[in-house]
This record gives C-alpha cells, sequence and structure tokens, in this order.
C-alpha cells in the first residue's frame, strides 16, 4: 500500500535561549488503511510526534508528507484547509461543547468548512450517530451524557468531514477497562469499514497489542517498531 504520512530526518527542539531537543532523527512513514499505535513514556516525544504529523506544530529540520504533500513549508492557511480536509483529530479529554447538543457536535467540523449544512451531510451525521450507538442521546446535551458517550460523540465528530486519517491521542486515558475495550473495537471497525488510517498514542498496553504496528519512543527516537 502508498504511504499516506511520511516523515524524513525530523528534529525537533524547544525554547530560545535555552534549546530542548525533544525529537531525533525521526524516519517514519505510515501507510494507507493501516492502524498504528505509538507507545513510550511520559516526555518520550509521542504528542510531540503527532502533533507533527497533525500539522499543529511544525518541526526545526527535516521534513513532512500528508498524500505527498509537503506540510512543514505550509502556511497557516494552508495548513487549517488540509487539516479541515484530510484530518480528524481524537484527545483524552473529548473537548466538546457544552452548549450544544451531540448531533451539534459532530457536526462543528462541517459548520466551520462549509457554513451551510446539506442533507446529505446531516444525514451522514445520523449514520456517525447510529454508528457510534448514539442515535437515542443524540439530542442531549454534550453534559448530559457519560463519559463514553462523549467520547463516543468526539469520534464520530472526528468522522464527519470524511478524513482520510485519524490521530488520536490516549482516546481511552479517561475511561474504565470495559469503556475502553468498546471504543477500541469501535475504531477498528471503522479502520475496516471505511480504510481509516489510524496513529494512536497510548499507555494501555492491551490496546497497543491489538494494533497492526506498536512504535516505542524512547528518549525522543524510535526504539522499537514492530509490525504484527
Amino acid at each position: 500500500m502508498a504511504d499516506i504520512v511520511r516523515l524524513e530526518n525530523i528534529d525537533k527542539f524547544y525554547g530560545d535561549k535555552i534549546r530542548t531537543q525533544v525529537l531525533f532523527d525521526i524516519n517514519l512513514s505510515f501507510e494507507e488503511n493501516s492502524f498504528n499505535s505509538i507507545i513510550g513514556q511520559s516526555g518520550s516525544g509521542k504528542s510531540t510526534l503527532l502533533n507533527l504529523v497533525g500539522t499543529l506544530d511544525k518541526p526545526t529540520d527535516g521534513r513532512i508528507f500528508i498524500n505527498d504533500q509537503r506540510t512543514d513549508t505550509m502556511n497557516g492557511i494552508q495548513l487549517a484547509e488540509l487539516r479541515n480536509r484530510t484530518m480528524g483529530f481524537i484527545f483524552q479529554f473529548h473537548y466538546l461543547l457544552p452548549e450544544f447538543t451531540a448531533k451539534e457536535n459532530v457536526l462543528m467540523p462541517s459548520r466551520i468548512m462549509n457554513y451551510k449544512l446539506t442533507p446529505e451531510v446531516d444525514q451522514w451525521a445520523d449514520e456517525l450517530l447510529e454508528l457510534t450507538g448514539l442515535s437515542k442521546v443524540k439530542n442531549n446535551m454534550a453534559n448530559e451524557m457519560s463519559g463514553g458517550q462523549q467520547q463516543r460523540t468526539a469520534i464520530a465528530r472526528a468522522l464527519v468531514n470524511k478524513p482520510s486519517i485519524i490521530l488520536a491521542d490516549e482516546p481511552t486515558g479517561n475511561l474504565d477497562s470495559d469503556t475502553s475495550e468498546t471504543i477500541y473495537k469501535l475504531l477498528r471497525d471503522i479502520n475496516k469499514e471505511y480504510g481509516t488510517t489510524f496513529i494512536i498514542i497510548t499507555h494501555d498496553q492491551r490496546i497497543a497489542e491489538k494494533t497492526d504496528r506498536i512504535i516505542e519512543l524512547k528518549d525522543g527516537r524510535v526504539d522499537m517498531d514492530v509490525r504484527r
């Protein structure tokens, strides 16, 4: 399969007067439709790496390509357009807007991109709410749902623009083991049904062991890269 993400010789420093290097000569690529996990201790560079892939930050040195488009040289407008068209983000905290319903939260990225909601997009949101098991609570306010329901709403929101890549930073970090298993299965089902590429940061070894590939970072370097 073709690579959908490619990182070449990536270094990342933070600070001006006192420079701290957090990533060292990272060379990684991710195939289309793949399901990948990134593990490592706190401070190993996992979130920094995910932010670079997601174009939320830029490398100090090196090149990053998404669908063969070089992203580290794009301007802010180009990056925002690329993110909204290509990527979905799932974080440990769901970041739902409490003054909106579950469905309204799911539709928010489409509102940002298109301003006007078409019947097709509205129907797609309903399909996503069905897929994530939220049809019965789609009109509930965000703060009237359980933690698992809120996280599933965040997953549906990440999918509403039909991204080719989902980046997830500890998506089950605040959930109990049973709910974590449910969320993992949902992500896997989405990967298989829609061919969405997943790159997931996790501290949960059980989740990592179920992915197709495990990348371990240690002190800002790739310490292990195992395909299963």
